[in-house]
């Protein structure tokens, strides 16, 4: 079984669906022009690994626990809203401008490897990507520290944080990041949410071809949602995996959020925007196919959204016809 000896870890059966531009993603990082793009050398980069040692680390306010008594921020006192004044023009945003929206590494859509692969825990497959997703997020936002300053982005578009007394606060939009990566770190590395030890297994427990055929010839299996039952439940995790995931998923999309709207300008100037956008584009894929976002929150870059699957649309209809 995928989960059972290493749980939602890169394991051989996953190798398989990596993509052309997640290896891209490597070279960029550890390429002499990404470095010279910062001030930090690799040994002193913000890391928000499962094994970095965070002793001594500015703790954020502490996010009031959810009803579910898990620790979950709760929904924001103030959600976003479009910044516009009546009879006021503002200018079109870079990431809509061609050629920067088309830039991608990937003609096509992500449909095919954000699908949930045959014989993995649907748990699992979801703990994996939202690692990787976070890592590689703290990898770009790490490229824009040396712009997100307290006086560059002295706000993060229409977003609060609630503190202990469940009262919204504005911050800074590098302070409020920190707090985010901080807050889905401690996740990440809960082994109660999400575990890395092995869970006790039975051969009963295995999913095997041809237990599959088996399941499939008419025996009734439990569905996620059902009674006593849960999304990563045969991967051994905890009830509030699901609704945690979703919480980080939209922590992590407020960042992509504030990347696009303020700091585009650098992506572009570091030749970064195909990486960036295939790196989103890949990010709300996945987010749709196990819904991990709401609309409503993903309302700060819909036109971006739209834009993308427009293009895909197109591409779709040129391959049709020739």
């Amino acid at each position: 079984m995928f989960a059972s000896p290493t749980s939602w870890q890169r394991t051989p059966q996953t190798m398989e669906f990596e993509t052309e531009f997640e290896m891209e993603f490597d070279m960029v990082f550890d390429s002499p022009n990404y470095m010279a793009s910062t001030d930090e050398s690799p040994n002193d980069s913000r890391n928000f690994g499962r094994n970095q040692n965070r002793k001594g680390d500015k703790k954020p306010p502490p996010i009031p626990t959810g009803s579910n008594g898990q620790g979950i921020p709760a929904q924001p006192s103030a959600g976003w809203t479009p910044n516009t004044s009546a009879g006021k023009q503002t200018m079109r945003p870079l990431m809509l401008c061609q050629p920067f929206v088309k830039a991608s590494l990937l003609k096509g859509s992500f449909k095919t490897i954000v699908v949930l692969p045959k014989y993995v825990d649907e748990g699992e497959w979801i703990a994996l990507n939202v690692f990787e997703f976070f890592d590689y997020l703290n990898r770009f936002y790490g490229v824009m520290t040396e712009f997100c300053t307290l006086r560059n982005c002295p706000s993060i578009l229409d977003y609060s944080w609630l503190d202990a007394n469940r009262q919204p606060t504005r911050l800074p939009a590098p302070t409020y990041i920190e707090y985010v990566m901080t807050w889905i770190n401690n996740r990440l590395n809960d082994e109660i949410v999400f575990p890395t030890k092995a869970a006790p297994t039975t051969t009963a427990s295995l999913i095997t071809p041809s237990a599959h055929s088996a399941n499939n010839s008419g025996a009734s299996t439990p569905v996620a949602g059902q009674p006593g039952d849960w999304i990563g439940k045969e991967g051994g995790f905890p009830p509030s995996f699901f609704q945690t995931c979703k919480a980080i998923y939209k922590q992590m999309f407020r960042v992509f959020a504030h990347i696009y709207h303020t700091h585009f300008d650098k992506i572009v100037h570091l030749s970064l925007e195909a990486h960036w956008n295939s790196f989103f584009a890949h990010f709300i894929h996945f987010a749709r196919e196990f819904e991990l976002l709401e609309k409503r929150d993903m309302e700060p870059l819909k036109e971006l959204i739209d834009a993308f699957d427009a293009q895909i649309a197109a591409n779709s209809s040129t391959n049709k016809a020739t």
